[in-house]
């Protein structure tokens, strides 16, 4: 139950983080709408899915610190959602990328990995979340029992394919990808700590 409240008040949160999450879609579509999107409205889609991404990736890594460090157990409740919705805004930008910038064309997407790697690795993050995403699910976690946990694990690899994405791109302006960096050190560094102590407990007993 969330914050100690009423299942029914306890889905109306749920409700509220899914359409929380979902709104950044819904703003979008309104400014493709609008036309909106300044001079280069196929970039700022691809670009804008793609943060919305990371924001999601990045929510979804922070729950297992602030349940350990805050006892914020709650949030458990809303990590496999938030990592759904990361892969959802990841594929739209893999997509996106594909139909605005390429257009589906196979000699251009080879052009494009060739003089852009970045490209290359943030596509190997967005297929390595895929298996995250398929086996998400509680009977998949009951049939997957101790391998379930370690193919969860891949996310800190994915993590860092998208940080070496995000700096790889970057040409002007390092303010986004220091702030990415930083609050990925955090978790990563939790992480760390956490097992070495773990470790160190376990030689004790």
């Amino acid at each position: 139950m969330v914050l100690g409240i009423n299942p029914a008040k306890s889905r109306l949160v749920w409700c509220i983080v899914f359409l929380a999450l979902l709104f950044p879609l819904l703003l979008l579509s309104y400014d493709i709408y609008l036309q909106q999107l300044g001079a280069d409205p196929a970039k700022e889609i691809v670009k804008y899915l793609g943060t919305w991404a990371i924001i999601s990736l990045w929510l979804s890594l922070w729950v297992t610190p602030l349940r350990r460090r805050l006892s914020f157990t709650w949030l458990v409740r809303f990590r496999r959602m938030v990592g759904l919705y990361a892969f959802f805004y990841s594929v739209l930008h893999l997509l996106a990328f594909a139909t605005f910038i390429v257009g589906w064309r196979f000699e251009i997407l080879i052009q494009e990995f060739s003089e852009r790697p970045y490209i290359l690795v943030g596509a190997a993050a967005v297929l390595l979340l895929m298996p995250l995403a398929l086996t998400s699910t509680k009977k998949m976690q009951r049939r997957l029992k101790k391998r379930w946990i370690q193919l969860h694990k891949l996310v800190y690899l994915i993590s860092i394919l998208v940080m070496v994405h995000v700096v790889w791109m970057v040409r002007a302006s390092y303010e986004d990808a220091i702030i990415y960096g930083g609050l990925l050190a955090v978790v990563l560094i939790e992480r760390v700590v956490f097992r070495y102590k773990k470790s160190k407990s376990s030689q004790k007993a």
